[in-house]
């Protein structure tokens, strides 16, 4: 018999909010059943799930993620996934060593103008004395 899972159970297991995994099923990225109001959640959808959350991690937006779900074949070697997935994290690699070097340039200006000002500080008090 294949396992399910409630909402809760994987909003308590991933740490996310109900609503959460509400607005992941609103995008399309799990697919309960449901039974009334109850929704039960396959071993998929949780696989998804972590997928999901990883991607998020890397700094995948959803739409990203999703299109990189939405390309697993089982029948195939997933290369053309992977390849993708590769292309991602390059992008998202490069974003962020481009981010880190406007963050070190400004920590130096910011270094820059504090010695400045407390030079000029220190020129203001001796001229006082």
């Amino acid at each position: 018999m294949n396992r399910t899972y409630s909402i809760s159970d994987l909003a308590s297991e991933f740490e996310v909010t109900p609503r959460t995994l509400r607005y992941y099923e609103e995008k399309g990225l799990l697919q309960p059943t449901r039974s009334g109001q109850i929704r039960r959640y396959s071993a998929a959808d949780r696989t998804r799930l972590i997928l999901v959350l990883r991607g998020k991690t890397l700094g995948l937006s959803l739409q990203e993620s999703a299109e990189l779900i939405g390309m697993y074949d089982p029948s195939s070697n997933n290369n053309a996934q992977l390849s993708r997935l590769i292309e991602k994290i390059q992008t998202r690699k490069a974003q962020l060593v481009a981010q880190k070097l406007e963050l070190e340039q400004m920590i130096d200006d910011l270094d820059a103008w504090e010695q400045r000002s407390r030079k000029s500080m220190k020129s203001r008090k001796a001229k006082k004395v």
